[in-house]
């Protein structure tokens, strides 16, 4: 199963950290946020690994280079502008394939763990579903949340609880399929359609979770990490 990480925003919150620094570089824990992702997917055996970059992607390929130093096989999807999060991912389809694959965003930090993910993706292609979302309760910085997620794991525009979208989600290439490449387009009118037509699920996860957004939740994870309060799957 392929998986893609997404890399190309500019980190306006994060400056003047982002100036001279790509966001998905900065450290936390003694590592790139970034390596902490390559790390889990390859533990979980997704060695096959997209990254979109925009802001000093060149940065981030030098950093990178190959994977080979995780045992990941890298290739990249490079925007001339940020295309945005279903833009970027479109751009990316001809290296993803055919089949549903992984998504995690760059900037955030979970402990969930993707060996889930294969099975994941057999539900979608089996099912005809297109979507399926890992939700979290809602932060103080987002605290009316993204969907709504019922008991059996669908996702309504109406009932059930309204939980934040954790930025880590399986897609089929079929969400994508009316977004011609190099168009910048936002993922969440095609998730509200998916949620609409039936084909959106999710999750609920009650473990650890930090949208890296601001240098002070960068801060603070970097002390979760170098204090060791949070477990660090994939080291």
């Amino acid at each position: 199963m392929r998986a893609m990480i997404l890399a190309a925003g500019r980190g306006e919150r994060m400056r003047p950290l982002t100036d001279s620094l790509p966001k998905p570089l900065l450290r936390v824990g003694g590592e790139p946020l970034i390596v902490w992702h390559i790390r889990r997917l390859v533990a979980a055996g997704m060695t096959d690994i997209v990254i979109n970059h925009a802001w000093l992607g060149d940065r981030i390929e030098a950093a990178l280079g190959d994977g080979s130093a995780w045992g990941a096989r890298l290739r990249y999807s490079a925007e001339a502008r940020a295309l945005e999060t279903a833009g970027g991912i479109a751009q990316a389809l001809p290296l993803l394939g055919d089949a549903p694959f992984l998504v995690v965003n760059g900037d955030v930090w979970c402990d969930w763990d993707p060996t889930a993910a294969p099975a994941l993706a057999g539900l979608l292609a089996s099912t005809g579903g297109q979507a399926w979302l890992l939700m979290v309760d809602n932060p103080s910085h987002h605290p009316q949340g993204d969907f709504h997620l019922l008991e059996d794991g669908v996702l309504a525009p109406a009932g059930g609880r309204r939980l934040t979208y954790a930025g880590i989600g399986v897609y089929h290439p079929s969400l994508f399929a009316g977004l011609p490449p190099g168009t910048p387009a936002r993922l969440a009118p095609l998730l509200v359609d998916a949620i609409a037509r039936g084909t959106a699920h999710g999750a609920r996860h009650d473990g650890t979770w930090v949208d890296v957004g601001t240098p002070q939740r960068l801060a603070e994870l970097d002390a979760m990490l170098t204090l060791g309060s949070v477990e660090a799957p994939g080291r």
